[in-house]
């Protein structure tokens, strides 16, 4: 059985996660209880990824149901749409956890009690933790018919088992490929300025015995130039009807790739997708300056410098070659394979 990134807690009644900002020093399992915990865990990146977010609202919502105490049905579902609210404030500009939450929400509403409710809550949350990890499959499966035989892959930030329940979603396309019998070598950018790409990418591709190689997010332009990557994988934390919201530096190197004919993919499941937006929709979040001025204790920037922190940046579609989804790879003219997606969301709902 693997091990789950996050996972609903039956006995109990409540979540348990890997807390990521530990690694690769620590590897330990939290156990949340109470929603402020969950929102504190969420905004200090303890859990992070676009589909682990996605779980994390969904079972936000049933911890907030199963630990209230309210009996009379009304004041029970505001009392949970308020637990709600609180985690969709939590990380803006990631679609995945609101549509956890909203998800979850919908379903209890359909509840005539309020135990009817909490069972649904629940319910729901697990279904939607599952069906991740089957989405993570389906999509790593369709990913990998885009890899050569033989090739090197650059990767940004972690879009791995660590940010989802399990496999991944760009790192799943790999774990599929290597399964498929591939060759796959993977070059992961560090992904300044929390490092999730040497502390989590690195962690967890050396665990399942993968050879990848760390680089400094500086160089892989240099390294395009030289021949060394033949294609880039990454994940998304958005997706809206013209571009890609995903970690910071990722525009970059989808602008490098492009100008070295070099393949640049994103593989996200369709609960990323958010088309009813544009780019200029999106609220992009911005960290505290702490993330850039130091490293652990150690000061790296002068008191009283101005900062800029955005957590994430937007690729237009157009330096994007191809996004892997579980319900097949989506080319351009974006336009027309984005209907597929509205029609799949259509079937679901």
């Amino acid at each position: 059985m693997p091990e789950y990134t996050i996972e609903w807690d039956a006995e109990n009644e409540c979540i348990i996660y890997i807390d990521q900002t530990l690694l690769p020093g620590r590897h330990e399992r939290m156990r949340c209880t109470n929603i402020d915990d969950l929102a504190r865990a969420i905004r200090r990146l303890e859990v992070r990824g676009a589909p682990a977010l996605g779980i994390a609202g969904a079972m936000g919502v049933a911890l907030a149901a199963v630990r209230s105490r309210e009996q009379d049905l009304k004041r029970f579902f505001d009392e949970v749409g308020r637990a709600g609210a609180l985690l969709r404030g939590t990380r803006p500009t990631a679609v995945n956890l609101a549509w956890g939450i909203d998800r979850v929400l919908r379903k209890a509403a359909l509840a005539t009690s309020v135990d009817e409710a909490k069972a649904i809550a629940v319910a729901e949350a697990n279904a939607v933790a599952e069906e991740d990890e089957l989405t993570c499959r389906r999509l790593g499966g369709f990913g990998e018919e885009l890899f050569p035989a033989r090739c090197t892959v650059l990767t940004h930030c972690n879009a791995g088992a660590l940010a989802c329940r399990c496999w991944g979603t760009a790192l799943g396309t790999i774990r599929s490929a290597i399964a498929a019998g591939k060759d796959v070598r993977v070059i992961a950018c560090e992904t300044r300025p929390l490092n999730q790409g040497s502390r989590l990418t690195c962690w967890e591709l050396l665990r399942d015995g993968v050879d990848v190689t760390l680089i400094p997010d500086s160089s892989a332009a240099y390294l395009m130039r030289k021949g060394m990557i033949d294609l880039v994988v990454v994940g998304a934390d958005r997706i809206t009807n013209d571009a890609v919201f995903n970690k910071i530096g990722t525009y970059m190197h989808a602008v490098a790739a492009h100008h070295h004919g070099i393949p640049f993919y994103v593989a996200a499941p369709v609960s990323t997708f958010d088309l009813a937006r544009k780019e200029a929709d999106v609220v992009v979040e911005e960290r505290d300056r702490s993330e850039l001025t130091h490293c652990g204790e150690q000061r790296l920037a002068p008191d009283g410098v101005g900062v800029l922190n955005y957590a994430f940046d937007a690729t237009p579609l157009d330096l994007v070659d191809a996004i892997v989804t579980e319900i097949g790879v989506l080319r351009p003219p974006y336009t027309e394979s984005f209907r597929l997606v509205g029609m799949d969301e259509e079937t679901r709902s």
